[in-house]
């Protein structure tokens, strides 16, 4: 009998394991790189990385809200585009708006929708402003202090954000103890690439705890508080598929959230088209910069929050047009106050 039951513990835990861990393995990653054509995958989590921590860090709730709108088909500024170019990057069209480019790190925190929002405002309120605004705006003060907006770290509605910066507003805030704007960061960067023994390894530190809302600023204390809240003109809103891209070259990135499935936590390079039996994690956000076609496969630019140790140097493309992982349908924004 004892024998029988050490058996079936051994046979529990394998399954456990191999649920855990199957997709990181490298006999997996070399499978993929077989069957995909247009990516490439390879190693940015240890194989031993738990499947919760990986759930852990995809944060966006668009899924369940995305069926109620509203949904922006039109714009009198869109008259003013003569065509849709087939390649574009926001970061070479404005090139003085440097926030564009920037790589971010959500820690480890389900907050991607924070930073796919607040890069986007960022961004769009540099353009708006011919650069004169061009710094960070706090994901820590939209994280913990918008409760409308979901569980801070536990995640949260990116269309909930953007009404909260027409009705609150949002102060200024760079990286992890940087001291740049009101509001800085405040969950600490961690490895994601290494051993759990490893200093600094994600997984050797605990889902971060939700912080208490800051009413004042700690980061660059000369900055006034209520003064430094920037706000959009209205409510946020979900983008038409057909309107995506005329949105994008008049106002700036936006936010996209989509279904992740295991395979697109390997992704190294070219354009994720989800493969085959691939399992659902759970919904990311991120932010659209651009698009373009690469090997007659056309794809959407897409900026990550997982550090440059991730993917394409913290970037990565998504097949554009045929709705992969629902990310045509997900995408939120909102205009910039600039007076």
């Amino acid at each position: 009998m004892a024998r029988l039951l050490m058996i079936l513990s051994v046979i529990l835990l394998s399954a456990y394991v191999t649920e855990q861990v199957h997709f990181l393995q490298p006999e997996y990653i070399n499978k993929l790189n077989e069957k995909t054509s247009t990516w490439k995958a390879g190693e940015n989590f240890p194989p031993d990385t738990p499947i919760e921590y990986l759930k852990g860090l995809l944060g966006s709730r668009s899924v369940k809200a995305a069926a109620k709108g509203p949904f922006k088909t039109q714009d009198s500024n869109y008259n003013s585009l003569q065509y849709i170019p087939e390649t574009f990057d926001a970061r070479k069209q404005w090139k003085r708006c440097k926030t564009i480019g920037v790589i971010r790190d959500q820690g480890n925190c389900g907050s991607c929708w924070a930073f796919g929002t607040t890069g986007a405002f960022s961004d769009r309120l540099c353009i708006a402003t011919d650069g004169e605004f061009n710094e960070l705006l706090s994901a820590e003060e939209l994280t913990f202090c918008c409760h409308s907006c979901g569980d801070g770290c536990g995640g949260g509605d990116p269309i909930a954000a953007w009404d909260y910066f027409s009705t609150n507003g949002i102060v200024t805030g760079g990286g992890y103890d940087s001291k740049q704007g009101c509001q800085p960061y405040f969950v600490p960067p961690c490895l994601h690439g290494v051993s759990a023994e490893q200093e600094g390894a994600c997984r050797s530190q605990p889902m971060e705890k939700n912080h208490r809302c800051t009413k004042k600023c700690y980061g660059n204390t000369t900055i006034d508080y209520k003064e430094d809240h920037r706000y959009t003109s209205d409510l946020g809103y979900y983008l038409d598929q057909d309107s995506i891209q005329e949105d994008v070259l008049i106002y700036g990135p936006v936010e996209a959230s989509f279904e992740v499935y295991d395979d697109f936590v390997n992704y190294k390079s070219g354009v994720y088209i989800k493969s085959e039996n691939a399992t659902y994690l759970g919904g990311h956000a991120v932010k659209l910069i651009g698009w373009g076609v690469e090997k007659e496969t056309p794809y959407w630019l897409m900026v990550n929050s997982w550090n440059e140790n991730w993917g394409d140097r913290g970037t990565f493309k998504i097949r554009r047009g045929t709705n992969e992982c629902q990310i045509d349908s997900w995408m939120t924004a909102g205009v910039p106050v600039t007076d």
